[in-house]
């Protein structure tokens, strides 16, 4: 059985799926990543909107956590995403 398969299961929009399954496939062995917004759009072909929207959905399912990240002089950087069940 597939490790996500609890995600196929859930009540959730295909973008919300689509985004989470590219954040599980990137993150690293503490279930972290960070690629930006844009990157994540352009990767899997929707639209940085939506892909906004499916974070939110995300978020609201409990599946990621987000934190932002700063650069050294105090600008904001990309989100660090947190998966909840990795």
């Amino acid at each position: 059985m597939s490790k996500l398969t609890f995600l196929y299961q859930m009540d959730l929009p295909h973008r919300a799926v689509a985004v989470y399954t590219y954040l599980y496939d990137r993150a690293d062995k503490n279930g972290e990543c960070w690629p930006s917004v844009k990157t994540i759009a352009g990767d899997i072909k929707l639209s940085p909107a939506t892909v906004r929207r499916a974070i939110k959905d995300l978020k609201k399912s409990g599946l990621i956590e987000t934190e932002q990240r700063y650069r050294e002089k105090g600008g904001k950087s990309s989100l660090l995403y947190k998966l909840t069940r990795y």
